[in-house]
């Protein structure tokens, strides 16, 4: 088998050019999609990250909602934006921008939002249903194939 060479920025380029089409037809039928971001702290890595996501939902056409936190933000701090996030009908999914900060409890956080905006996939439940295949098989393997 001859190694194939893959072209990330072709395939993002496809990826992105789909999903505005999809983002219009979902527009056409009243609904706006919105994925919003919680960034606690300034680590340079997921600030980076985080900034591409807006600037990926710009180009295709979704909405995005962004929460900065400072890092010293409490828990209760965080439970209330994500408490936002889940209550507002314009954010349809987010994400909980990782790590956070050691006096955060992660899991706690994870469980706060609402699988069905859990656009990460995270909360227990989501994480659950795909490890037991619930609904949907998924054909897509995690690594490439073993060569012969």
């Amino acid at each position: 088998m001859a190694a194939e060479i893959l072209d990330g920025t072709a395939t993002a380029k496809a990826i992105k050019a789909e999903l505005t089409v999809r983002v219009a037809e979902l527009r056409e039928r009243g609904i706006v999609p919105g994925l919003g971001t919680v960034l606690v702290g300034s680590d340079p890595g997921s600030q980076w990250y985080v900034a591409g996501k807006h600037k990926d939902c710009a180009e295709v056409g979704i909405e995005s909602i962004r929460r900065d936190l400072p890092e010293d933000v409490t828990q209760d701090e965080l439970f209330a934006v994500i408490d936002e996030l889940n209550a507002d009908p314009a954010c349809t999914g987010y994400i909980v921008q990782l790590p956070l900060p050691k006096h955060i409890d992660t899991d706690a956080v994870l469980e706060r939002i609402d699988p069905a905006k859990d656009a990460d996939g995270l909360h227990p439940t989501n994480l659950g249903r795909l490890v037991l295949r619930v609904d949907q098989p998924i054909d897509t393997p995690c690594r490439a194939p073993r060569a012969a």
